[in-house]
């Protein structure tokens, strides 16, 4: 009988991604703010040590990231593409199930549960669910601002790129509740491990275009990430924030400018 080799658990895998973003947040929080007339944002106060991870990320966009997507955008079927987006969407559907939940959202939480579990047929790769309802996408991050806490300033974290500070603490938290974690089978295990990279890849392929002309077009590209940032994350907020101001609407097709 074959021992089984030993392998980084999923929650050996998910606490050693936590200790990255602690000490990613650590680092940044350490680091003097900028003087007020040298800031772009009033939420970026760490904006230089913020900028440094910027371009440390796009280096990685440069050497790995951006060949990678562009190979597998024009090497794999437009089928192969949408099983990779439609995998990746079902793997969060958990985390949307749960937070949604906390939420009292239940309605979405037993919708999301059904999605996973029919789509699990095809281990996410084929949507069953499609043309039916759709569960709205909910993390800890939205379950933290649902519960009243505060935003925190914005942090660019390394391979993660943007975040706020709470945002980041609610990815954190997903990893570690994730109810897949509760599997011990190595398949399992194996595909979380290779999900973040995965979605990395597709996501970028599927922007490619919209993400260079950021890069490569911008008067300042980290500005413009940062903005972008806030706009998608602003609207999926408005059903935890009901009360928010709704000037978020004059970002309307920012990445399109």
């Amino acid at each position: 009988m074959t021992a089984r080799a030993n392998t980084p658990s999923s929650k050996q895998t998910a606490f050693t991604r936590l200790s990255v973003m602690v000490c990613a947040v650590a680092l940044l929080s350490g680091c003097t703010a900028l003087p007020e007339d040298q800031k772009t944002a009033e939420t970026d106060p760490y904006e230089n040590a913020n900028r440094q991870v910027f371009a440390f990320n796009m280096a990685v966009d440069d050497y790995v990231l951006e060949p990678v997507s562009d190979a597998y955008r024009k090497t794999a079927s437009e089928d192969i593409q949408k099983g990779v987006q439609n995998y990746v969407s079902w793997t969060g559907l958990p985390s949307t199930a749960v937070n949604s939940g906390l939420q009292g959202k239940f309605e979405n939480a037993a919708l999301a549960s059904l999605t996973f579990l029919v789509n699990g047929l095809t281990f996410g790769f084929v949507d069953l669910m499609e043309g039916e309802d759709r569960p709205e996408q909910e993390d800890f991050g939205q379950t933290l601002a649902s519960a009243g806490v505060g935003e925190g300033p914005y942090l660019m974290v390394p391979f993660l790129g943007s975040h706020t500070a709470r945002s980041l603490s609610g990815r954190a938290v997903d990893m570690i509740l994730n109810p897949l974690g509760a599997f011990d089978a190595e398949a399992v295990e194996t595909a979380q491990t290779a999900t973040p990279v995965v979605s990395a890849v597709s996501f970028r392929a599927t922007y490619f275009d919209t993400i260079n002309d950021v890069k490569y077009n911008s008067l300042d590209p980290y500005a413009r990430t940062r903005s972008a940032y806030y706009q998608q994350r602003g609207r999926l907020l408005r059903n935890n924030l009901p009360d928010q101001d709704d000037g978020l609407d004059e970002f309307e097709d920012f990445f399109a400018e």
